[in-house]
């Protein structure tokens, strides 16, 4: 297939494009290929999924623009040179499956915009189960700090082909969820991170096994870039892909492993994994001594105490250097790097700071959605100072392992919402003062009746937030919204 010079992959001719759904990516693509209608798009049909008045308006408008839109119809009639699917729709699906079949290809919006992308424009990927949003945002403000034109996309709110459209940057740091990722092809960064993965979003992948197979797609093509990549050599997953890179790892692109398997302190864990690889160099990224520490090509860069960062948490330790990693593998300097973590504040609804109530602080992490989240923002505090409030959608997850260190940290946990009867029935047997209430906010005022000068209030669900709330977004904010209230 021809492509335009100067792009990454883009084809000089579409031909006939599906795009697959009709939620933000959805629409975004189809507002960009609009615009090729004519030229290097030979027609364009948009599979709208379900019905809603605000879809609806912007099908009219498409229609009238030359696209052929249908709602609520799963099967296709004729065939498509490219079908771009929006990352709601599973792989597994009978509406991805019959569009599929009727497709030369089918990729992802971001794959999409890479490939839209000019030849010259570089890429950071950033996935993993938990801290994807708040790396790829770091490493962002690493960029801006030091005087880069960056943007950051994808799953972080931000559409990758509304940026690429409007030659928005010269580097994309890019936050790629496993959805995102299972539709890759060609995508090829200059940077992947891949953070933990744990099991989540089952229901749409079907087995962990195919999730974890999704996630590795961030660095599949990495050897057509010479590229590095950034992984977490803690959690046994990562590191399993990390040792699995290292049996057949050719030199083709750069591996920075983060800490080892005994945690994030000590020396870079790739020296026993690469030891003789050819064109392998020892890297890692680590805290020694309370220092924030990169070893790129075999050398040091130290680069901040860990008691600097505005961020809380074990977690954060972990995600600061991996976007540290990135940044000076990129070829960014020790002080651009270094005044980057220094002066990242917390993003909102990660352990975000929101209000001080008679000596007891409250924090935000409605971002916790899942027990591997919530089992973070627990090792942030000391033990014995946090009350958590637990609770919401419930994603059936086993809660055997948040109640044994919730035992270790909390003060008291407060359950609340649809998800409560049986997270009590988890904390039956521990030893831990534990309460249910219906609803977040009921919760949050039996906490405070219960914390004491000292203490903290820590909304960190493990729970999704469809219950009583659109989003963890709304959940979070409602809830510093009742914090505010009561602060005055």
């Amino acid at each position: 297939m021809d492509t335009i010079k100067g792009t990454k992959a883009a084809p000089v001719d579409l031909g006939d494009v599906l795009v697959l759904g009709l939620g933000k990516s959805g629409r975004a693509v189809a507002l960009y290929c609009l615009d090729l209608l004519g030229t290097r798009a030979k027609s364009l049909t948009i599979a709208a999924g379900e019905m809603s008045d605000e879809a609806f308006a912007f099908a009219r408008s498409c229609e009238d623009r030359g696209a052929k839109v249908f709602f609520e119809q799963y099967t296709f009639d004729g065939s498509y040179d490219l079908c771009i699917a929006s990352p709601g729709i599973s792989q597994f699906s009978r509406f991805y499956e019959n569009a599929a079949k009727v497709s030369r290809e089918v990729i992802s919006e971001v794959e999409f915009a890479w490939r839209e992308s000019p030849a010259e424009s570089s890429w950071i990927a950033v996935t993993g189960t938990n801290g994807k949003t708040t790396t790829t945002t770091l490493i962002t403000h690493i960029f801006q700090a030091a005087g880069a034109r960056v943007a950051a996309v994808g799953n972080i709110g931000n559409t990758a082909i509304t940026a690429v459209g409007a030659h928005a940057a010269d580097v994309y740091v890019v936050e790629v969820s496993s959805f995102q990722l299972a539709s890759m092809s060609q995508f090829a960064p200059q940077v992947a991170v891949l953070l933990n993965i744990t099991p989540d979003h089952l229901y749409w992948h079907m087995t962990f096994d195919a999730y974890v197979e999704a996630k590795k797609n961030v660095y599949r093509n990495l050897g057509q870039t010479q590229g590095t990549l950034v992984i977490d050599a803690t959690c046994p997953v990562t590191r399993q892909c990390l040792e699995q890179l290292a049996e057949c790892q050719d030199g083709g692109f750069d591996v920075v492993a983060l800490g080892g398997a005994s945690g994030i302190e000590g020396v870079a864990a790739s020296e026993p994994l690469f030891a003789g690889k050819p064109g392998m160099t020892d890297a890692g990224a680590f805290r020694r001594q309370g220092r924030l520490v990169c070893r790129i090509a075999g050398q040091d860069h130290d680069l901040a105490d860990a008691g600097e960062l505005n961020i809380k948490g074990e977690h954060n330790v972990s995600n600061a250097l991996a976007a540290a990693a990135a940044a000076l593998a990129f070829g960014l300097s020790d002080q651009a790097v270094a005044e980057g973590l220094r002066t990242f504040r917390p993003l909102e609804h990660r352990l975000e700071p929101c209000g001080t109530i008679n000596g007891v602080e409250f924090f935000n992490d409605s971002k916790a959605t899942n027990v591997d989240a919530t089992l973070k923002a627990l090792s942030a505090f000391k033990p014995g100072e946090p009350i958590f409030l637990l609770g919401g959608h419930d994603k059936g997850t086993d809660l055997a392992e948040l109640v044994q260190e919730c035992e270790k940290i909390c003060k008291a946990v407060v359950c609340f919402g649809a998800a409560a009867e049986r997270f009590m029935a988890a904390f039956a047997t521990s030893g831990l003062t534990h309460v249910q209430e219906e609803h977040l906010e009921d919760a949050l005022d039996r906490a405070i009746l219960m914390a004491e000068p000292g203490d903290c209030v820590v909304l960190s669900p493990a729970c999704a937030s469809f219950d009583e709330f659109d989003s963890f977004e709304h959940r979070g904010k409602v809830f510093k919204g009742l914090v505010s209230f009561r602060c005055n």
